[in-house]
């Protein structure tokens, strides 16, 4: 009967017990190594996030630089270097008398500037002297007017040069940096122009100089021979005389 009522009393012990705690109440487990994987999972995540944005900020970039590479330079030299180029043209157009045209020479050098023979008049003969000589003194004036024109040219080269070269320095892209150089290069073969035209109007000159004094030495001698011959005939003329 002792053993009935310790055995009742633990059981009324118990379920009193079991009425008052909550049922809601649980015991809170932590399990490190799922915590861990949830840390590197996240992790994981983020890194992937980042490296998405970096993704997308070198494209942002890349689009930036190819927007600046085909980007034109906002300076052109093209119309100031046509308008010295067109300057020189035309000092070199306005040549006098015999000018840079291959017929118009030959024709000067088989007239004027042939050798004179006997067939030929004292009167063509000075007028074909007073012809050389107008053409070396127009060939002389054309020259250094061609030199002048260049030398106006200068300035203008200069400011280009300037302006260009700073462009050039402050292109923002591959393309501008380009156009830069391309417009330098083309300013270096305009003056490479002008100095071609110096040399060939001082060329031209000196030319006719030189064809003038060797016409001229022709011509003097022809006279001198004339002279000789007329001095013989007229010592001929008055042996016969005597005679």
């Amino acid at each position: 009967m002792r053993s009935l009522g310790l055995l009742a009393a633990a059981s009324t012990v118990a379920l009193f017990l079991g009425a008052t705690v909550p049922a809601r109440a649980q015991w809170i487990v932590f399990d490190p190594n799922n915590y861990v994987q949830n840390v590197l999972t996240a992790a994981r995540e983020l890194q992937q996030i980042n490296n998405q944005i970096t993704s997308l900020q070198n494209e942002a970039q890349m689009l930036i630089n190819q927007a600046k590479n085909l980007a034109s330079l906002p300076y052109s030299s093209l119309q100031q270097l046509q308008s010295s180029i067109q300057r020189t043209q035309q000092l070199l157009a306005q040549a006098q008398r015999i000018a840079y045209d291959v017929q118009q020479i030959d024709r000067a050098f088989s007239t004027s500037y042939a050798p004179a023979t006997s067939g030929q008049s004292n009167q063509l003969l000075i007028s074909n002297a007073q012809s050389r000589w107008q053409n070396s003194y127009a060939a002389t004036q054309d020259a250094l007017r061609v030199q002048a024109g260049i030398v106006g040219n200068l300035d203008t080269n200069r400011i280009q040069t300037s302006a260009l070269v700073t462009s050039s320095q402050a292109a923002s892209g591959a393309l501008q940096a380009t156009q830069a150089g391309n417009q330098i290069l083309a300013l270096n073969a305009q003056q490479l122009a002008d100095l071609t035209a110096v040399v060939t109007a001082q060329g031209r000159a000196q030319s006719l100089e030189a064809a003038q004094r060797a016409s001229a030495q022709d011509q003097g001698r022809e006279q001198f021979r004339r002279f000789l011959t007329l001095g013989q005939g007229y010592q001929s003329s008055n042996v016969q005389m005597f005679h």
